[in-house]
């Protein structure tokens, strides 16, 4: 065999494991390899060049000593390569990270909550919000499914706990995202408190005697939770983009599948509330608090830490420019943060730059402001995807039937769309690009309307595939058109 300067030692002691006690008899340092968690660390990422480094000994002595030992247990022939290169240094978030990771994996596998707590207390109580988040999306690029990373998500959490406790809520000053979206967190916090008193009083009382004289409290107070969702858009739309541009895609994959999950919950509570079921409505209003408060915490000690770290000021001022385009949940921002950059110097998120040309087309010719004002005046939403999955347009319609905003805009659509529903994306846009299909329809009813959603294929003179267009049409009153009304009918 051949040894060398990045040979693994993980590799190295797999294969020869008499290697272990010789190298921690022959060096105090080398004595805390015997620990569990040393090996799982240091010797899952480290090499020899490293560990000599570790050990304060020349490369050149330690291959020689591996060798030496290697020959004389097993007799086996062993070629150096030895290397004139100083000893690396080892970087500690290297180790916790790979520790993270094989706790979570173990934790998959087994389930084994106390164990899995008891390693993480042994090894560090320092772990950063920043390194949670990269574990997560290093399991999910190394193969494990999004879908099995957010089911024990909250498991993750529960281990990381007692280190993420002692961690204090991020600070900023009013008016500047972070600090409004906490803010829309502690007005969260106090309808939670009034919620939990109401499923109380209906839980303590019992029967649909109870449930029937406060239902009217309880629809009221879930449409005021159902605000909520400007909190979780403005994430998806506003911070996930530019997180994921500085590479960190892990958080906002798995946040945006809960949120999926508290939506869900809102919508079955509302269906609930009209069967009149006291016992069902009790369990599933207090499941939809939990997750609320459990996306609460989340946000606060992991998402909003390594955002912090991870974005700059100008980031923020992008984000501080979308906000509006969504709206607040429950509370009015401050304005007490001022950028060092001009915010109204900044191209919101996704806006490039702009032409006053005319713009030739096949039956005419428009400025840019033209066709914007055509776009937006239709009475329809769409929302244009290139042949790169790249959604590059959306229309910014007075009333959206779905809420759209800026940050979208140089995103791949698949991230743009819930987690649960990327593989049906995906299906459709393959079969635009094979040529399959060219349109695909779909229609729901949304908040009493009917709402008709469909994508269209965009191919150019030779037939080629450019690109997708979705148009989605409030057609309610569409479907209720009996009779005729010309144009002389026009008043």
């Amino acid at each position: 065999m051949r040894l060398n300067a990045k040979t693994k030692l993980d590799d190295l002691l797999q294969r020869f494991p008499f290697l272990l006690d010789f190298l921690a008899d022959d060096s105090p340092k080398f004595s805390k390899l015997r620990s569990p968690i040393m090996r799982k660390t240091v010797g899952k990422i480290a090499t020899l060049q490293q560990v000599a480094g570790f050990g304060g000994m020349p490369l050149a002595e330690l291959l020689e000593k591996i060798r030496d030992e290697i020959r004389r247990v097993t007799q086996e022939d062993v070629e150096l390569e030895t290397s004139a290169e100083a000893p690396e240094p080892f970087a500690a978030r290297d180790a916790r990270l790979e520790v993270l990771k094989d706790i979570i994996r173990e934790l998959h596998k087994s389930g084994n909550l106390e164990e899995q707590k008891r390693r993480f207390a042994e090894l560090v109580k320092a772990t950063s919000p920043a390194e949670i988040a990269e574990m997560e999306q290093t399991l999910m690029k190394e193969g494990m499914p999004e879908e099995e990373v957010k089911r024990l998500c909250d498991v993750h959490v529960q281990v990381f706990k007692e280190s993420l406790d002692e961690k204090p809520r991020p600070s900023s000053v009013p008016g500047h995202p972070l600090h409004t979206l906490m803010e829309e967190n502690r007005a969260l916090e106090g309808l939670l408190a009034r919620w939990e008193a109401l499923l109380g009083q209906v839980g303590a009382t019992g029967g649909e005697a109870s449930l029937r004289r406060m239902k009217g409290e309880l629809r009221d107070h879930w449409q005021k939770l159902v605000e909520v969702e400007k909190h979780y858009l403005k994430k998806e739309n506003q911070l996930f983009p530019l997180l994921e541009a500085k590479g960190v895609s892990g958080p906002s994959k798995v946040m945006w599948a809960i949120h999926d999950d508290i939506r869900a919950q809102l919508r079955e509570f509302r269906q609930l509330l009209s069967e009149e079921n006291a016992g069902e409505i009790v369990k599933l209003g207090r499941k939809l608090s939990d997750a609320m408060a459990d996306m609460i915490y989340k946000e606060e000690k992991i998402l909003f830490p390594m955002s912090l770290e991870t974005l700059e000021e100008r980031d923020w001022a992008q984000v501080k420019r979308g906000e509006e385009e969504i709206g607040y949940a429950w509370i009015t921002a401050g304005t007490d943060w001022k950028p060092s950059v001009r915010v109204d110097e900044i191209p919101a998120l996704g806006q490039g730059r702009k032409s006053f040309s005319r713009i030739e087309l096949d039956t005419g010719a428009l400025t840019p402001k033209q066709v914007n004002l055509l776009l937006k005046t239709l009475p329809v939403d769409i929302s244009f995807v290139d042949d790169n999955d790249t959604v590059l347009y959306y229309s910014a319609t007075a009333d959206r039937i779905f809420p759209r905003s800026a940050a979208i805009i140089g995103r791949k659509v698949q991230n743009c769309h819930p987690p649960a529903s990327v593989h049906i994306v995906n299906r459709i846009l393959e079969a635009f690009k094979s040529g399959r299909s060219d349109v695909a329809e779909f229609w729901i009813e949304l908040r009493g309307k009917f709402i008709l959603i469909r994508y269209y294929a965009v191919r150019d003179e030779n037939l080629m595939y450019k690109g997708c267009l979705e148009v989605s049409q409030d057609v309610t009153a569409i479907r209720g058109l009996k009779g005729e009304k010309r144009l002389l009918d026009w008043e």
